[in-house]
């Protein structure tokens, strides 16, 4: 297949593709959390390659395409960037490799606050579901800063981990009141992240809370207490939206295949895995039935999106020639 026609391709894909990688490396969590640690690392492996012809897409687009890379900067779809990068960085963490997880979050800690301000600057009235990615990639950063923090017995990433958090709330209140509600319905796709936000901060709710060790004593119990209603109220808030999202997708059927279907997955597998992480959090164990219901849901839910990806690539492929 000649290069130039892979390259015109390519620069077809919109900003939302990161919505992929995001995807991919939730539900490698999401199996991992549940036991199935080989089919885990099948999904990192392919989440790793993703990441990286992206990164090496952003990088040539910063140096030698700049009019191509300012206009996607501006899109809500560029923070897929650092979200992506913050998922990767929680699954290394959980693998042990705190160095490579740690250098992943200085990398999303630098990006998240020139690519938010570009991204909010151009916010305007009736937008898509991806309005919702500057709480996705906020909260993104607090649940890689928590894990490190508790790998790491870190006090101080742990409490900034925690303002960013809460900031990561007032964005979703901000996103929310700029969201086109009609979207429910008529959405292709990425208006399943308006739970897929809800679900990130219950997990990142989770991961403070799990943070906390005798070592650290990063919580008292007002503080502690706190987290825990926020991070539950998270949780059904998400769960309650699952269900308004899904039954909006059963009255009103969009089989069609579209890219932005990969910021359906996204919430998909953050409810499963915020769910499970909840559940060993607060010491609530039947919960992790209700978050394999979920994980196995969001893995069907990827597989017949990437089944349709392979589709629509030839297709592009064969236009591009």
């Amino acid at each position: 297949m000649p290069a130039s026609s892979l390259r015109v391709w390519w620069k077809r894909r919109p900003p939302t593709a990161g919505a992929a990688v995001m995807a991919t490396g939730i539900v490698s969590t999401g199996l991992r959390l549940a036991g199935y640690e080989a089919v885990s690392l099948v999904a990192l492996a392919m989440t790793c390659v993703a990441w990286l012809a992206l990164a090496v897409d952003f990088g040539v687009g910063l140096l030698w395409e700049r009019e191509r890379w300012a206009a996607e900067a501006r899109t809500p779809g560029a923070l897929t960037a650092v979200a992506a990068t913050s998922v990767l960085g929680t699954c290394f963490s959980a693998l042990g490799w705190q160095a490579l997880a740690a250098a992943l979050l200085a990398l999303a800690a630098v990006l998240w606050p020139v690519l938010l301000s570009l991204v909010v600057h151009h916010w305007h009235r009736h937008m898509p579901g991806s309005v919702f990615l500057c709480c996705v990639a906020t909260q993104g950063l607090a649940v890689l800063g928590a894990t490190l923090a508790g790998a790491e017995a870190t006090a101080w990433l742990a409490h900034a981990t925690l303002v960013l958090f809460w900031l990561g709330l007032v964005l979703y209140g901000l996103a929310l009141a700029r969201f086109d509600r009609r979207q429910v319905v008529e959405g292709a796709g990425d208006h399943w992240i308006a739970g897929g936000a809800l679900a990130i901060s219950a997990l990142a709710g989770a991961k403070l809370i799990s943070a906390d060790s005798p070592r650290l004593y990063l919580w008292n119990e007002d503080d502690l207490g706190v987290l825990r209603e926020m991070t539950v109220g998270l949780l059904v808030l998400d769960l309650t939206c699952y269900v308004v999202l899904l039954a909006a997708e059963v009255a009103r059927p969009r089989p069609r295949y579209d890219v932005r279907r990969w910021a359906t997955v996204f919430p998909l597998g953050m409810s499963a895995a915020s769910t499970l992480s909840v559940a060993a959090a607060v010491g609530v164990p039947w919960l992790k039935g209700p978050g394999q219901v979920l994980l196995w849901v969001a893995v069907a839910a990827w597989l017949v999106v990437a089944a349709g990806a392979l589709r629509s690539a030839r297709a592009g492929l064969r236009a591009a020639r």
